[in-house]
């Protein structure tokens, strides 16, 4: 294509010759039609513009050509030109498009492995009530105690700056009470108003903690499967893969069980053998991998 160019460069006639501007003109013609099944092989009118129809402007480097034959040339010549320029411009795009796309099927491959760990595990509920876990009963639940209000009541909300990590803050104060319903509840509405809030990864982690810790498992594991999912490089992300483990293993799931440690290991080694090694050790005691 470079040496089509180049060929452009110096093939602007003054005058026909014995023939030789009208051969040099077809030949060139017929690299650019080469040139335009190497790019689309098998292309049809849908990507081959018609041969030169358009009469484009005369060069200003000729004046008053003796011959129509001379403004037909350099007419034919332009046409020619802007053809190559198209093409090398199409060429660019089919690769730009190329790599977009392998990198989509590169992230689709990644995920996977991960989405195979809790396959039949139901998604985290949406709107403003779903943190409360809820069974199938005809009985009618007790309402907490007096006793249990005043004590979540005394458990007081931060006041700073920063209203959506208040919120956050305050669901933690809660957990780590031992207030896991209430927990649970604070911590969903906290990561649906707020899910581009830099602690929503501590979020989502902590409410599948308040799940897991209050004895149910099967809630607890979409919400660590979405945040490791969400963003592989949050702070917590490798946390909730790790307690993801951790509530297949309640589950009585050991496959997926492991699949999540392993997956912990290689993707998280330095959590594995940092902040969480001695968690990691234990629930490694606790089932039998391949």
């Amino acid at each position: 294509m470079g040496a089509g160019v180049a060929l452009l460069a110096g093939a602007t006639p003054a005058l026909p010759q014995d023939g030789n501007d009208e051969a040099r003109l077809r030949r060139l013609e017929a690299e650019v039609h080469a040139l335009q099944r190497k790019v689309f092989p098998g292309g049809d009118g849908r990507f081959f513009e018609p041969e030169i129809s358009a009469q484009p402007t005369v060069r200003s480097t000729v004046a008053n050509p003796s011959t129509s034959a001379v403004t037909d040339i350099l007419a034919r010549l332009d046409a020619l030109e802007a053809q190559l320029q198209r093409q090398t411009a199409l060429n660019e795009e089919n690769g730009n498009t190329i790599r977009l796309l392998t990198q989509r099927i590169e992230a689709l491959e990644g995920a996977k492995s991960a989405s195979a760990i809790v396959e039949a595990a139901p998604k985290p509920a949406s709107g403003t009530n779903a943190g409360a876990s809820r069974s199938v009963s005809t009985t009618k639940p007790a309402g907490p105690t007096a006793e249990r209000l005043a004590a979540v009541q005394a458990i007081a909300k931060p006041q700073t700056d920063d209203p959506a990590d208040d919120e956050y803050s305050y669901g933690f104060r809660l957990w780590d009470a031992g207030f896991y319903p209430e927990a649970q509840q604070q911590l969903t509405l906290f990561v649906e108003k707020n899910p581009k809030h830099w602690r929503t990864t501590y979020g989502r982690n902590l409410l599948g903690r308040a799940y897991l810790d209050d004895g149910k498992a099967k809630e607890a594991a979409p919400w660590f499967l979405k945040n490791y999912q969400e963003d592989k490089t949050g702070a917590r992300a490798g946390d909730s893969l790790f307690y993801l483990a951790q509530a297949m293993i309640a589950m009585n799931d050991t496959r997926r069980a492991c699949i999540a440690l392993a997956e912990f290991s290689e993707t998280y080694p330095a959590l594995a053998t940092g902040r969480l090694q001695s968690e990691y050790d234990a629930v490694r005691g606790k089932v039998k991998c391949d």
